[in-house]
């Protein structure tokens, strides 16, 4: 792939150890590698500071076209896509055996007023990519958190730290993800039903929300819930939490389908299942 003003901000492979039940990369990986594509472009445009400093709200929109599995070779190219009221970054993820685009993430900094100097607002305007990946859909969500259950707690430990001292984004990723097989066990998708049935979870859409940041043995919770249920679908909300203060920390929506890991299609979701995933649909605004 080619694109005027995108650069080489990553390369690397897919090891086996980072897979999951559902045979292909892990997503908190993903996140892994994007965190240090992001820096890298963060240091091309001059914002190396901004991104280490922290304290602004970051969006993530991601789009799985197809899967990346065991010993498959990858590069992330990346841009500058707008700087106007914040600042806009695309990230694709590129099979480096074929040149197919495997995942597009599109990334917004809500940056506060006067956080970039004139000149480097200049220079950042001079060498804007063109996105050519999906549209994010609008997606309904949550009018509230009624309803949600608990799929995840524990402390943030240093080996989740980044190199900044924060919790890092994958290893809030993984936390995120793993609400999401406990969420699959409370509607019967557990891991009985996983093997004897050769079903996986595959996620397809990813709309994540930076808001706030946890430090060394900070708690945390993750609560979830249904915003959408289909033929073979599914749409979980996480939204993580200090229980402390109840203060945000992130929030996930996450679109995937039950897999038919031999046949690599989705599958109808069976009549138990789905009775008590109905009971875990909440309310959308």
């Amino acid at each position: 792939m080619v694109m005027t003003n995108w650069s080489e901000t990553y390369r690397g492979t897919v090891p086996p150890w980072e897979c999951d039940v559902t045979e292909h990369f892990t997503i908190a990986y993903y996140f892994d590698r994007l965190e240090e594509g992001e820096r890298n472009l963060a240091e091309t445009l001059g914002l190396g500071e901004l991104l280490r400093g922290g304290g602004f709200t970051r969006h993530l929109d991601v789009r799985f076209a197809r899967e990346l599995r065991a010993g498959s070779s990858f590069h992330i190219e990346s841009a500058a896509l707008a700087v106007d009221e914040g600042l806009r970054l695309g990230h694709c993820f590129v099979d480096s055996a074929n040149g197919e685009t495997v995942t597009w993430i599109a990334e917004s900094w809500e940056l506060p007023e006067g956080a970039l100097a004139p000149e480097r607002h200049r220079a950042i305007a001079g060498r804007l990519g063109v996105w050519e990946g999906p549209a994010a859909e609008p997606r309904p969500e949550p009018s509230s958190t009624a309803g949600f259950i608990p799929t995840a707690r524990g402390r943030v430990k240093p080996t989740d730290l980044d190199t900044d001292g924060r919790f890092a984004l994958a290893a809030i990723v993984h936390r995120l993800t793993d609400a999401c097989l406990q969420a699959a066990a409370a509607v019967g998708m557990d891991a009985a039903f996983l093997e004897a049935n050769r079903r996986g979870f595959s996620t397809f859409e990813l709309g994540l929300r930076i808001s706030g940041a946890l430090a060394l043995d900070a708690p945390y919770l993750v609560e979830s819930g249904i915003a959408h249920l289909g033929n073979s679908s599914l749409r979980l909300i996480h939204r993580m939490c200090d229980p402390r203060n109840g203060a945000e920390v992130a929030y996930l929506g996450q679109y995937g389908v039950n897999l038919d890991l031999e046949a690599r299609r989705p599958a109808r979701w069976p009549d138990e299942i789905r009775a008590r995933a109905e009971k875990l649909v909440v309310p959308l605004d």
